[in-house]
């Protein structure tokens, strides 16, 4: 599959790439929140506003002056300002979370890309309306949760799987492996072919959600968005093992070889 970089224009400003509204993070996991956030701004978008609950804000703000917050009770206002929602990664499944993963769903007339925790709230209450253009990131244990299956069967059937959770839920599946498959809503289906053992840890879903909701923001189509955004992330994994070994590369180096993937791709 040939990939079309987003354009980058010398006339322009952050408004022109696009706006990601990150709803992500909790008590426990604001590493999630900072990491969905700097990979989406690494990946091209001009503008990344968090919405979280204080103590995430405060954390993150520690690491990323780069990022915009925003408290829970601003959502109905930010909401409307944003081109691309994303929501799930280190949300929690607690009442609260379930509430506003509920409240942002419903809001949302943007693509959105629901990850982890969001997809776990959806697996529970699968009679939520989603939006009209939504990219789902199920790794396959998540999967096998939105299908009311076994894990096995998810193993076993991994782009069946995939294509049934484009049909149940009307979106643009990417279900997550060694070989990650995406199925587009017309089962369209692509293989990935980059990545290694080294993208196996712990964040690495929360880059990639990044990734992809920046691509969405610079108007990238939905399902070229979450192939490119697979590829990509893939290949951050491959240029930085050969700098850091395949043991030895965290979430946050994938986030610092974002540039590195984009570079190899860009022709003189």
């Amino acid at each position: 599959m040939d990939f079309k970089l987003p354009e980058r224009t010398e006339n322009s400003n952050k408004g022109t790439y696009g706006k990601v509204l990150n709803i992500a993070g909790s008590k426990y996991m604001s590493g999630a929140a900072y990491l969905s956030s700097i990979s989406a701004l690494k990946s091209g978008c001009g503008y990344v506003q968090l919405l979280s609950e204080d103590i995430v804000l405060r954390a993150v703000a520690r690491l990323a002056p780069e990022i915009i917050f925003a408290p829970v009770e601003e959502l109905e206002n930010v909401i409307k300002t944003a081109d691309v929602l994303s929501i799930g990664c280190g949300l929690s499944t607690t009442d609260e979370a379930v509430q506003l993963f509920k409240k942002a769903i419903s809001l949302s007339q943007i693509p959105t890309v629901i990850d982890a925790d969001g997809l776990n709230i959806l697996a529970k209450y699968d009679d939520t309306i989603l939006p009209e253009k939504v990219i789902l990131t199920p790794h396959p244990k998540e999967a096998s949760r939105l299908l009311k299956t076994t894990l096995d069967n998810v193993l076993e059937n991994m782009e069946e799987s995939a294509k049934a959770i484009t049909k149940k839920y009307n979106c643009t599946t990417v279900l997550k492996s060694h070989r990650t498959i995406v199925c587009g809503i017309d089962n369209q289906i692509y293989y990935n072919t980059t990545g290694n053992s080294a993208l196996a840890k712990s964040g690495s879903g929360d880059v990639l959600c990044g990734i992809i909701s920046a691509l969405l923001a610079q108007k990238t189509d939905m399902y070229e968005a979450a192939c490119f955004g697979v590829y990509l992330h893939g290949l951050t994994g491959d240029i930085a093992k050969n700098d850091l070994t395949e043991y030895g590369v965290l979430a946050s180096d994938q986030i610092r070889y974002i540039p590195h993937a984009f570079k190899s791709l860009i022709k003189d």
